[in-house]
């Protein structure tokens, strides 16, 4: 997870320098459990989840500075490797937040692709 975060923010623009300085201090706090895979976490409680690579993410907010304001979603990439799959990573007050891998098709990305096979 890391490693694609890394992936995603190598920039060196002012957001993606404060983001990737986020990807440290980041944890897993969470998987999809929306139940249809699009990472919405719509926190509906049936915990039936879909198998999905989606994780949500904490950021220790007192280790790490917020990125600047910017749109959601922060980062987004196709896989060159996987027909029809991307990633996403969104934010919520300036933090990294949920990492969506996503499918395009009927079928869920159960693991995440290596980092390499990012189209960025």
């Amino acid at each position: 997870m890391k490693a694609t975060l890394n992936a995603l923010f190598a920039g060196p623009d002012p957001m993606s320098s404060a983001l990737r300085a986020q990807i440290p201090h980041a944890q897993v706090t969470g998987r999809c459990g929306c139940g249809c895979g699009c990472g919405c976490g719509c926190g509906c409680g049936c915990g039936c989840g879909c198998g999905c690579a989606t994780v949500d993410l904490t950021v220790d907010l007192t280790a790490v500075a917020s990125a600047p304001p910017h749109d959601n979603p922060a980062a987004d990439a196709w896989y060159s490797k996987l027909d029809d799959a991307g990633v996403m990573v969104f934010t919520r007050g300036d933090y990294l937040s949920p990492l969506e891998v996503y499918s395009a098709s009927s079928e869920p990305i159960t693991s995440r692709p290596e980092p390499r096979s990012l189209k960025l």
